[in-house]
């Protein structure tokens, strides 16, 4: 049986998303205490996505680069996407749905091990529904989202 990584034991993790990435990862870096352990970026350098360990909690970072998410100074959309790691992504899609959510993404299989799916509830949030499907280093992962976005991906300094 594949797990999830143990940098996602917990159900939800946390992803954030700040317009100058950059700048606030190391802001969270000297603020906090984070250590930044992953980072992809795309070719025109915005960071796609980042991860911080904080007081050893994961906390995902990145640009705002789609219609669904931004920042909380910017005006009607998302400040935060909520990844819940669930062992069938499909059937929690399913029931999201029937719930009342809309479905924003079908399960894709993603270049980072998982299996990914997207609804955004009635209140506007969006949750990301991901199945792990193969264990990857951090070196893999980095490597496999530069091929899957045709850039570079810098490896946390």
């Amino acid at each position: 049986m594949t797990l999830r990584p143990l940098r996602y034991r917990y159900a939800v993790v946390p992803h954030i998303y700040v317009r100058d990435a950059a700048k606030a990862v190391a802001f969270y870096v000297d603020a906090f205490g984070a250590e930044e352990v992953l980072r992809i970026t795309a070719p025109d350098g915005l960071i796609v996505h980042s991860e911080l360990v904080i007081c050893d909690a994961t906390v995902m970072l990145g640009d705002p680069t789609s219609q669904f998410y931004d920042e909380p100074r910017q005006l009607g959309a998302c400040t935060a996407g909520l990844h819940l790691m669930v062992a069938d992504n499909a059937a929690v899609l399913a029931r999201a749905v029937a719930a009342g959510c809309e479905q924003v993404q079908p399960p894709t299989d993603m270049f980072y091990g998982a299996n990914s799916a997207g609804v955004r509830d009635p209140f506007g949030h969006v949750w990301v529904l991901l199945t792990w499907k193969e264990d990857l280093s951090l070196a893999e992962m980095e490597r496999r989202g530069k091929a899957a976005l045709g850039g570079e991906a810098s490896k946390a300094q």
